[in-house]
């Protein structure tokens, strides 16, 4: 039926085709000839299905062949897997046995290459932060590599391997012992790389023209230390580098490094003084305008009072002292009584006291004003402090430790110049009274011998 509809669909096809050829040709055909036209129609139509069919049944036998070789295939992997499957679980088997036979053939030699594995271990980070190694580099990859490869698989270390263990170990306590001289690159604080000679005192310190170096292990390179300790370290420094085998008095971190690092982060007396901010700043300001003020004094009456003790010996007035002008008055008035003379005297020493405590008053201001600014920093300094814990918290000190070092840095200023300055006013004040006491001494004198005479 299907076949019978196609036929029919093809004869209108070509009967349209005819129709449309004949209105275009205006041409008349007869029923005759459209009759021949559908039957070579149909024939070929034929043809071409009778091929096609032909073409798909070639075509099912191939698939056919593909589906039988690929079922084939799959059946011998199958196969081959069972196959491998058994021998791999007969080989763990095998392996299990075999592991067994070596850890009993070993016995505690096991044991022995359990320690000598760690011992690997430990020695090579020793080696890897010991400035030895800056000497002697490379010790520690050898380590490294026969512990990986002794914890990463059941290899056993050689004769040699553990020979060169306990070689190095020994060459290292050996060097611990020596100070010696060797040519090496060194990375300067300013970035530049010099080759020099370096001084290696055991495993303890690296010097190098007068200045400690650093041993980094990581990269391997010895480089100076940007911040220096103390003078005194620096000259025993440079003394042991010049000093061609002689004994030297020499500072040395046993720690490797770690205490001379936290010694050189401690901040000098710059430093500190920067901690206290400005406050801190216009305590030693204060303090120092106070020095000169009290060395201005102490130079004035130590002055006047070696004119006043010239003075005491001589009969002669001098009026370039403070007694020879109140003695002056003496003569000025020849005629006085004694209780005008008294009056006299009395003015001309009240006339000196004030040249005497000239800024006396100034110096007892400032150690009493110093205390008091430096208790003012204290309490500006905690506040920033409790204002950084109310917003970061506790948990980093770092983020406190600004607030806290202006606290007892002013405190410690204000201290450092109010103590000071008040022993500078009690000497100072004492001298100025002593040179008083003096002049009203000799006063009375002059007062009881008009009395006598009158």
């Amino acid at each position: 039926m299907l076949n019978t509809v196609k036929r029919i669909a093809v004869g209108l096809a070509a009967l349209s085709i005819s129709v449309g050829a004949m209105a275009q040709d205006d041409r008349a055909m007869d029923l005759d000839a459209l009759l021949k036209q559908l039957e070579e129609g149909q024939f070929a139509q034929s043809e071409q299905n009778q091929a096609r069919e032909r073409e798909f049944m070639q075509q099912r036998a191939e698939q056919d062949r593909l589906l039988e070789e690929a079922r084939q295939r799959r059946n011998a992997l199958l196969a081959q897997s069972e196959k491998l499957e058994t021998q791999f679980e007969e080989n763990e088997f095998k392996l299990a046995d075999l592991n067994g036979a070596l850890d009993n053939r070993l016995g505690s030699l096991k044991e022995l290459f359990g320690v000598l594995q760690q011992v690997a271990g430990d020695t090579k980070n020793k080696f890897h932060n010991s400035m030895i190694s800056a000497q002697i580099p490379g010790r520690s990859q050898f380590l490294d590599e026969m512990a990986q490869e002794m914890g990463s698989s059941s290899k056993l270390a050689s004769i040699e391997e553990i020979e060169r263990v306990w070689f190095e170990m020994q060459r290292e306590m050996t060097e611990s012992g020596k100070v010696t001289k060797f040519d090496t690159s060194v990375v300067e604080a300013g970035g530049e790389k010099v080759n020099k000679e370096v001084v290696r005192v055991g495993p303890f310190a690296l010097v190098s023209d007068g200045k400690y170096l650093d041993y980094n292990g990581a990269t391997g390179t010895v480089s100076e230390l940007v911040r220096q300790p103390a003078d005194r370290y620096m000259d025993s420094a440079e003394e042991l580098q010049e000093s061609d085998g002689k004994l030297v008095e020499f500072g040395i971190d046993p720690t490797g490094g770690s205490i001379l690092g936290l010694l050189v982060q401690a901040p000098n007396l710059k430093e500190r003084v920067e901690q206290g901010g400005a406050v801190g700043y216009i305590i030693l300001i204060v303090g120092a305008f106070g020095l000169l003020l009290a060395i201005e004094r102490l130079i004035s009456l130590t002055i006047i009072r070696t004119k006043v003790n010239k003075q005491l010996k001589s009969k002669k007035i001098k009026t370039n002292n403070p007694l020879g002008r109140v003695l002056k008055v003496r003569d000025k008035y020849p005629d006085a009584d004694t209780e005008a003379l008294e009056l006299h005297l009395t003015e001309a020493i009240l006339g000196e006291v004030p040249k005497l405590s000239r800024n006396l008053t100034i110096i007892k201001i400032i150690s009493v004003v110093a205390p008091l600014m430096g208790l003012l920093g204290t309490v500006t300094g905690m506040i920033n402090t409790f204002q950084a814990i109310t917003l970061f918290g506790t948990g980093d000190p770092k983020l406190m430790a600004g607030g806290i070092s202006t606290a007892l840095v002013t405190t410690v200023l204000g201290l450092v110049v109010a103590i000071p300055m008040t022993l500078l006013y009690a000497m100072l004040n004492t001298r100025s009274k002593n040179i008083v006491y003096i002049l009203q001494e000799q006063a009375s004198g002059v007062i009881a011998e008009r009395a006598e005479r009158s």
